[in-house]
């Protein structure tokens, strides 16, 4: 498989095109880590309020145990003590809930502005490198020795703009019909780096 043509310029545009794709993926990823950060922040009073809510909890019912075992009104005692240690420990609940659902919007934000500029990149960069992949390939299974350039001309005869058919011939068709080699050549030459590839060289008498 043929992944960049021998095509200098055309090489060079590629490695170009392939060097933006990484450059834009890296700046949508750091992006996509700022705003979730940014954004995950913001749970920051919730995970306070179930610390805070966590250890007076525990410090109520560490008070409850004792109190408890008081004769007579123990249980009396005990009752407001253990109905602030279950407020304490919903108040830590619900701050857990809150920094919870702050999490899951942070990550969310994130896959959506890291997602969606490369998914968007992605569809513009991967057909034409697809595309290209595939005419190089399988234009290279013809591309032998000089004796395969007829099947280029022709090809370049029927694809290629006719202003660049004119610089190379007046009467490209009837050149190639008459077997002059050198435009033969040029045309093949032509088509072959609409693909990506350089024509052979001919081989030495």
């Amino acid at each position: 498989m043929k992944l960049y043509s021998s095509v200098g310029v055309q090489r060079v545009g590629q490695l170009f095109g392939d060097l933006m794709l990484v450059t834009w993926i890296a700046f949508c990823t750091a992006l996509g880590l700022t705003v979730f950060k940014i954004t995950n922040a913001l749970g920051y009073p919730g995970r306070k309020a179930a610390e805070a809510g966590d250890g007076l909890a525990g410090d109520l019912r560490k008070m409850s145990e004792p109190v408890g075992k008081v004769p007579a009104v123990g249980d009396e005692l005990r009752a407001p003590i253990d109905g602030a240690a279950g407020a304490a420990a919903r108040l830590a609940q619900a701050g857990r809930d809150q920094a919870h659902a702050v999490e899951q919007l942070a990550y969310l934000l994130a896959a959506v502005t890291i997602g969606l500029p490369v998914l968007f990149a992605l569809l513009i960069w991967l057909p034409r490198r697809i595309r290209f992949s595939r005419r190089a390939t399988a234009a290279q299974q013809f591309i032998d020795n000089a004796a395969d350039l007829d099947l280029f001309a022709l090809r370049a005869m029927a694809n290629q703009p006719m202003h660049r058919l004119a610089k190379i011939s007046d009467d490209p068709v009837g050149a190639w019909r008459q077997g002059d080699t050198t435009v033969i050549a040029q045309l093949a030459d032509l088509e072959l780096r609409s693909t990506g590839l350089k024509a052979p060289r001919p081989a030495p008498a």
